[in-house]
């Protein structure tokens, strides 16, 4: 009976470290990501996951997306091709740029 737990601690071990080091943070990233897709509003500077930089001109709630007003006109985009890590780079970058 005891060698039956000691064959099967090691695969027990690894799934731990696999949920640890690659589920879990995953999870949570995506948990970031919708909450930061449903906190974006009109005005927001954003970068898509395509590199298209552009300011939030309308958010439409009844088919998650939004439009982007860029330098060349008016886009429409699902929320969920906003990216949360530009984004947020692009508004610290324009706020220390403001404090200077």
């Amino acid at each position: 009976m005891s060698e039956g737990i000691l064959s099967a601690w090691p695969m027990l071990a690894m799934f731990v470290v696999v949920y640890f080091f690659m589920i879990a943070p995953q999870m949570k990233r995506g948990k970031q990501e919708k909450k930061f897709a449903a906190d974006l509003k009109r005005g927001d500077k954003v970068v898509t996951k395509s590199g298209l930089h552009g300011k939030i001109f309308e958010i439409n709630e009844k088919d998650a997306s939004c439009i982007l007003e860029t330098m060349s006109g008016k886009l429409k985009y699902d929320r969920s091709a906003i990216s949360m890590e530009m984004s947020k780079a692009l508004s610290v970058a324009a706020t220390k740029k403001r404090e200077k």
